[in-house]
């Protein structure tokens, strides 16, 4: 992922576009501030078909995680502690 400011990425479009379509999502920057990001037609395109289709955020996802349970590791056999001489 490479970040340019605006003057850079409009002198090198070329190149901006070729990293796109390779798969990197290309950053560009105005007055040192995010501006846009420049991806690849099928990465929008996917990105578009997960929204639509209803597919959590980062956030509702991690929030859907099941708490407890077989799979959690603080569920355990119980610990058989030792005596500790003093």
């Amino acid at each position: 992922m490479r970040h340019w400011p605006l003057q850079d990425a409009k002198n090198k479009f070329s190149a901006v576009v070729n990293a796109a379509l390779d798969g990197q999502p290309q950053h560009v920057t105005r007055r040192g501030k995010p501006a846009v990001v420049v991806i690849a037609v099928k990465d929008y395109e996917r990105l578009c078909r997960a929204e639509k289709a209803g597919a959590p955020d980062f956030i509702q996802h991690l929030l859907s995680i099941p708490k407890g349970g077989p799979d959690d590791l603080l569920d355990g056999p119980p610990l058989n502690l030792r005596d500790v001489a003093w």
